[in-house]
């Protein structure tokens, strides 16, 4: 890779559960260029300087969703590289988290179009796996198995 090499940026998300086994995904709003765009993932984003891990996927829950979220504990970290032909486009590592939700009231965030609370049946039904973070929290925490 040369000059136009892409930078690799620290992602967090929160995989947050009710009390109905009911997981919490955001669908951004479709902008020009990004790749997020108009699909349904977890709450979170990109880690800012000076943040712990856990200082960022907090932050990005209340800015997402209006939550207070409490972290409980690491579930995964993966990395998504998306490619156009030999560049690479995105390259982002992402360290999830299971939170719980402790106040606050389900409110989409200015970049999130939508919010709301999917059984595991409704997101197998709709084929969202791709677009989820992360694959190996689909398993444990979504599909209910290792």
């Amino acid at each position: 890779m040369g000059a136009t090499e892409a930078t690799i940026s620290v992602g967090v998300g929160a995989v947050i559960l009710n009390d109905d086994g009911r997981i919490l995904l955001v669908k951004h709003v479709p902008r020009r260029g990004d790749f997020w765009g108009g699909q349904w993932m977890v709450p979170g984003g990109g880690l800012e300087p000076g943040e712990t891990l856990e200082e960022g996927v907090v932050r990005e829950v209340e800015e997402e969703t209006n939550l207070k979220v409490e972290v409980l504990r690491h579930v995964s970290t993966l990395d998504r590289i998306v490619r156009e032909g030999d560049e690479v486009k995105i390259h982002v590592v992402y360290v999830d988290f299971l939170v719980r939700p402790v106040s606050g009231e389900l409110r989409p965030g200015s970049d999130v179009g939508a919010a709301r609370w999917f059984s595991r049946g409704e997101i197998k039904a709709t084929g969202m796996r791709s677009t989820l973070t992360p694959g190996v929290c689909w398993k444990r925490l979504v599909l209910g198995k290792e």
